[in-house]
């Protein structure tokens, strides 16, 4: 299956509408071929436990033609000589309604199912007691697998004229298929048609192209429509115009050809044929999908070209982000907000729900960040040492990109803006595969983000990878990408750590502890206990738990408990600490929580607390807060994780707060970067030797003097 079309994958109830052209043949007889197969589908659908709706134009053309046949044959040879007059639209659908319906009823009859027919007219639609009932007809007509099959009754239609009255609530059979589709809450919308789909111009026309996923903002202006169908009401026009009304409102939408004996199967197996109309078709258009190496590759070699680029060129891409990240702040909180509405309705837990909204001031943040970046010295090329060899033979040592970064990451869409940032800034060509809670708001970030940058560099240099499908194909690519960053769950870190061959940097828990010394300032203690905790409780930089000297249990004690529990914090408590309090013990004190939650527990002494860190850490974040100096020392100097603060909140330990302009993650990896990742994080070094004709000649034609040479600012 198609990662583009996996959402059949969740359909049960289809809408097909099959227009005229596919209904009748060029010479206005019947297509018996073609509707034979269209049944046959149906009843396939059917067994499958599909539930069917049938719009079927025809009716009209078909009466036409059985008409004018009965004229011909009831008119003398003279009055065939006279100027002929034409028919009545509305008696030759009349006539048409009742021929098509015998014919379905035929086919059905053969393939051992029931046809139901229910002709409905613009009016009827404004009677809220009619459309009610009309749910409740055909809920039971499908509950009896019975195919209930719809056409407009234009015979008693107020329209002016079948074919030229375009107004009311439907206007033809593909807007009353939208019409349906939405009224009887189907699943999918079906539009076949006399071609393959949507094409960017007159299907005739060798240079249209097929149009595989229509994208409202892009394809809208850039479509020339051919002729209308050489039958029917509005040929494609009207039903581009059906299917993008469907596919905002929710309803997956394909127009597909008729012709095929197979199409409606295919697009139920999740084939990519004919043109997909989606409500995230931005995420889904596959415009910019390409197999996983060519992604990678597409990355590199873009790189190369942005590492070409001057650093004031460089520097002018994020100066554009930032800017256009504000111009579209509109657009981007629309978009988050879609995607945190649809996570609160699947019920994700609230500090997925925390992470993944962008709260009020959170865009003009990131692009001040991203200025921040922008500001800052150019880190590639930068000589870190330089020496001489031997005379005229000078060696240094440089800073360069790492290459292609591949960062999946979970919930959070501002982590996008950071990366894509930090990834132009240090050189890198870059890789993205966010969460499907947050697509829309990762959509969109990307699109903005991409648009700005320069054609010489070409907006390949950051891919959004959108299937999941794709993650283990590029975790493959050990020759063209160099560095995996998750930054997720534990279980996330662990599945990728397990599955590539490429460095993965990253931490799998944010399991920060504040130890509070006999000697601390309970003062300083409370502000910052609570600080660690509540800031910002879904942070990896948050404190999980809270160690106590024992000396404090008579005194401090039970201040620190109450400030915690008068914010809402819900307290669990090792041994000690859970028998004193009368709390519960958690499961484990290598607990993540995430939320209003934490562990205390009463240790003996400094040492038995970076014993305790030690044993149940993650190597992340630890905190001691004391007056005096010695433990502090012992502290700092022992304690074994990427960051250890004396008399400060863990929440410090965040790449913005530390100058570094933003970062990629926090890393609890020790090769080759630790803590909060920025710039820095993404380089490595290259050897640059600059000589004068020396060759080594077994050693013997260059003196050695390696000395250091002092490097210019």
């Amino acid at each position: 299956m198609d990662s583009s079309r996996a959402f059949v994958k969740d359909v049960k109830r289809i809408v097909v509408k099959v227009g005229t052209a596919v209904v009748t043949r060029s010479d206005g007889r019947l297509a018996l071929g073609r509707l034979g197969a269209l049944c046959e589908q149906i009843k396939e659908l059917n067994s499958q436990g599909y539930e069917v709706i049938l719009v079927s134009s025809g009716a009209v053309g078909l009466g036409r033609q059985r008409l004018r046949y009965r004229r011909l044959i009831n008119s003398s040879f003279a009055d065939l000589q006279k100027p002929q007059i034409e028919l009545d639209g509305k008696a030759c659908a009349a006539v048409g309604q009742n021929s098509i319906m015998a014919l379905y009823d035929t086919l059905f009859s053969e393939l051992d199912l029931t046809s139901a027919q229910l002709l409905v007219t613009d009016n009827d639609f404004r009677d809220k007691e009619f459309r009610s009932q009309l749910s409740e007809t055909v809920k039971s007509l499908l509950s009896l697998r019975v195919i209930p099959v719809f056409n407009e009754n234009d015979a008693v239609s107020t329209r002016k004229a079948p074919y030229e009255d375009s107004s009311g609530i439907f206007w033809d059979n593909d807007s009353l298929a939208a019409l349906l589709a939405l009224e009887l809450k189907a699943d999918l919308l079906i539009l076949l048609s006399d071609v393959e789909g949507l094409y960017s111009g007159p299907p005739s026309d060798p240079q249209s192209k097929l149009i595989d996923t229509y994208v409202k903002e892009r394809h809208q202006g850039e479509i020339t429509f051919g002729d209308k169908s050489r039958v029917g009401r509005g040929g494609m026009t009207a039903k581009v115009k059906a299917a993008v009304n469907a596919a905002y409102a929710g309803i997956p939408v394909v127009i597909t050809s008729g012709y095929s004996d197979e199409n409606i199967l295919k697009v139920l197996q999740g084939e990519r044929i004919g043109t997909l109309f989606h409500q995230d078709a931005h995420i889904l258009d596959p415009f910019n999908e390409v197999g996983a190496r060519e992604m990678a590759v597409a990355a590199r070699e873009s790189s190369r070209r942005l590492q070409a680029m001057s650093s004031e060129d460089r520097k002018k891409i994020l100066l554009d982000i930032a800017d256009a990240l504000e111009a579209n702040e509109e657009l981007i909180i629309e978009e988050n907000e879609a995607d945190v509405a649809a996570a609160e309705q699947e019920g994700y837990e609230k500090p997925l729900l925390s992470r993944l909204a962008l709260k009020s001031g959170k865009i003009s943040s990131l692009a001040n960040s991203v200025r921040v970046l922008a500001n800052m010295e150019d880190p590639i090329g930068h000589i870190l040492k330089k020496t001489q060899l031997a005379d005229g033979l000078f060696l240094e040592k440089t800073s360069c990109p790492l290459g292609v970064l591949l960062i999946v990451f979970e919930s959070r869409p501002d982590a996008l803006v950071q990366i894509a940032a930090l990834a132009i800034r240090s050189g890198n060509g870059l890789l993205l595969k966010g969460g499907k809670e947050a697509k829309r708001s990762n959509a969109i970030l990307h699109k903005i983000i991409t648009e700005v940058i320069p054609e010489n560099v070409g907006e390949r240099l950051i891919g959004l990878v959108t299937s999941r499908e794709e993650i283990p194909d590029l975790l493959k690519l050990d020759d063209v990408i160099d560095l995996v960053i998750p930054r997720g769950s534990n279980r996330l870190v662990s599945q990728i750590k397990e599955s590539t061959k490429i460095p993965v940097l990253g931490h799998a828990d944010g399991i920060c502890h504040i130890y509070v010394d006999k000697s601390a300032d309970m003062d300083m203690a409370k502000q910052i206990v609570l600080d660690a905790k509540v800031d910002y409780p879904a942070a990896c930089n948050a404190m999980e738990t809270l160690l106590i000297h024992q000396d404090l249990v008579p005194t401090g004690f039970n201040e620190l408990i109450d400030n915690l529990r008068s914010e809402g914090v819900t307290l669990y408590g090792g041994p000690r600490a859970s028998s004193l309090l009368n709390i519960p013990e958690p499961n484990s004190f290598h607990h993540e929580y995430n939320s209003m939650a934490c562990t205390i527990e009463i240790v003996d002494d400094v040492h038995a607390a970076i014993g305790h860190i030690h044993q149940h850490g993650s190597g992340h974040t630890d905190c001691i807060i004391t007056n005096d100096s010695e433990a502090a020392e012992i502290f700092l100097r022992q304690v074994d994780s990427a960051a250890v603060f004396h008399n400060a909140s863990t929440r410090f330990c965040d790449g913005a707060r530390f100058g570094l302009g933003a970062e990629v993650g926090i890393s609890t990896s020790r090769i080759h970067a630790r803590g909060p990742v920025g710039v820095e994080g993404l380089l490595t070094t290259r050897w640059i030797l600059k000589g004068s004709g020396q060759v080594v000649d077994g050693d013997k034609g260059v003196e050695y003097i390696h000395e250091d040479v002092n490097i210019e600012s």
